[in-house]
Formats: structure tokens, sequence, C-alpha cells
């Protein structure tokens, strides 16, 4: 599984949807305040709820966006990101773990 299916695409998703389907305000027995978003966009809400969650998809996009750079030249600047060209030609399962994971090795 990738990242991109399981967690960016539903959570984009889930997102929005809060923006086109939402039922407005309600007043929880819980809260002071009425904490819960405006209608959304298919329910008569007009495009101010939609325009805050695309906002906030943009802004958690840049934000992972730029700490993954960061994370990214922390970790070229302290190890190398790449294997050896000895280690690729021989294979990583046996560089790595000390086992050939597929015996493709002609039969004489």
């Amino acid at each position: 599984m990738n990242y991109e299916s399981v967690n960016s695409i539903c959570g984009i998703w889930g997102t929005l949807a809060l923006g086109l389907f939402s039922v407005g305000p309600h007043v929880f027995p819980w809260s002071v305040k009425n904490l819960s978003p405006a209608k959304g966009l298919f329910l008569g809400g007009g495009l101010d709820q939609i325009i805050a969650q695309l906002m906030g998809i943009v802004s958690v996009g840049i934000f992972t966006i730029i700490f993954s750079l960061i994370a990214w030249f922390v970790i070229a600047l302290t190890i190398d990101l790449r294997v050896s060209e000895e280690e690729e030609i021989e294979g990583l399962d046996l560089s790595e773990h000390g086992m050939s994971a597929y015996d493709i090795t002609p039969e004489e």
C-alpha cells in the first residue's frame, strides 16, 4: 500500500465532504459555544465552508511538503540515501539480509 491512496486521497475526501455535506451548526449539551461547522455547499451553505476546507487541505499539504523536505535533507546530510553500486548489483536481499530471495543461478 502506498501513502497516496490510503491516507492522502481519503483524508482530502473526508475534509471536502464536510464542506459539501455539513448539516450546519448544532448546540451540543456539553459545549457552551457552538463549535460545529456551517452548512455545507449542497445544503445551502454557500462557498464559505468549502473554501475553509480547501484552505485546510492546502495548508496541511504545504506543511507536509516543507517538513518532509527538511527531514530528507537532514537524512541526506547524515547518512547516504543510496546503497553502494556493488550492493545494488549484488542485490539488497544478499547485502542487507545475508540471503538471496530468488535463486536464479543457471544450472551447470
